[in-house]
């Protein structure tokens, strides 16, 4: 049965399935200090379904099994037409894509299904893409995904740190794969490469520091001693995962290529902040992007060009700086001054 249930996760498109048992993962008491040091932010979904995850019994009672699976993102897509404009902005490459939450969840569906149909009438499972309370690092490394590295993201042999996660959990009883050890050794260009600081030790992360939290997760004003180490980023940071030397193995797959959004890489910061609501949803509606909301992206475009702007960004700025969202104008405003500070130590 589990030879069956692979193989049909690989017609799916799926990179890597293996299968892990429902015991809790052995990172829950470094999940609750984390949670008592306040690591986790604005992130207070994580504390209120904390129980869930430390016990998979508690998401699926009667779970034996969980099957984790992985799907590769590894080929980013390029900006396309046009050479990109001088002022643009970075975005993690995940968010090139079309949401991968409905193009894994199609095929996890489909997968559910199929497990269900071998296991007959009384099986129960219930699937997961990055949204249930599971540690799904700590069961993907259990199950011999990947290992979590010193980032404390999930790192495959075989297709580097460019990865989705998915899980299913069963009734059924399956024959657990061997778990996957840690092969960072002595490296630490991850911790190196992190541009606020978020790594603050191996295996270790403040997401209060960290720039996907600061750009994605965290809803008010930027910390203004953070802003500008943001540089041109407006939504994600891959930094500590490019440095990653296992992604010498990294590969393009081809479930995520249809999905490919190449229009959205390296995009014009003026344009972004000139977007009305419509305008937002228009352009990136269907893509991971709309978790920021037109208030978090614009804020962190202004953040940007404080950082990388000129005097060809004043005119958007100043008219940022009105906008009738106190959010982005405040950091519109603040963007200002850096520009003019800049100015100011060029002409002196």
């Amino acid at each position: 049965m589990k030879a069956a249930i692979q193989q049909r996760a690989l017609e799916l498109g799926f990179d890597l399935c293996r299968v892990t048992t429902a015991q809790p993962p052995a990172t829950g008491p470094r999940f609750q200090q984390w949670l008592a040091a306040g690591c986790h932010g604005q992130m207070t979904y994580l504390a209120r379904q904390a129980a869930k995850r430390l016990d998979p019994q508690l998401v699926l009672p009667g779970a034996r099994s969980i099957i984790v699976l992985a799907v590769s993102y590894a080929q980013s897509p390029l900006p396309a037409g046009a050479p990109a404009p001088e002022l643009r902005g970075a975005l993690a490459r995940y968010a090139c894509f079309t949401d991968y939450h409905v193009a894994l969840g199609e095929r996890l569906r489909a997968l559910t299904d199929f497990l269900n149909q071998l296991g007959g009438p009384a099986t129960r499972s219930l699937w997961y893409v990055d949204t249930g309370p599971l540690l799904e690092r700590d069961l993907a490394q259990r199950a011999g995904v990947g290992f979590i590295g010193k980032h404390t993201n999930l790192v495959s042999r075989q297709l580097g740190n460019w990865l989705f996660l998915a899980e299913i959990l069963t009734t059924l009883e399956l024959a657990p794969d061997p778990a996957e050890r840690n092969h960072c050794g002595n490296c630490q260009r991850c911790l190196a490469a992190c541009p606020t600081g978020a790594l603050v030790a191996p295996g270790q992360l403040d997401a209060r520091r960290c720039i996907s939290y600061l750009t994605i997760e965290l809803k008010g004003p930027m910390p203004l001693e953070l802003r500008p180490r943001l540089g041109n980023r407006i939504f994600g940071c891959d930094d500590c995962l490019a440095a990653c030397s296992w992604n010498r193995f990294a590969r393009a797959t081809t479930l995520m290529q249809p999905h490919a959004r190449p229009e959205l890489a390296a995009p014009d910061l003026l344009a972004l902040l000139a977007l009305d609501e419509a305008g937002f949803q228009q352009r990136f509606g269907g893509t991971p992007i709309v978790r920021a909301k037109r208030r978090g992206l614009l804020r962190n475009v202004c953040v940007a060009l404080g950082n990388v702007g000129n005097q060809s960004a004043l005119p958007a700025l100043a008219r940022a700086a009105s906008d009738l969202d106190p959010l982005i104008a405040e950091h519109a405003r603040w963007a200002l001054r850096q520009i003019g500070q800049r100015s100011t130590e060029l002409t002196a």
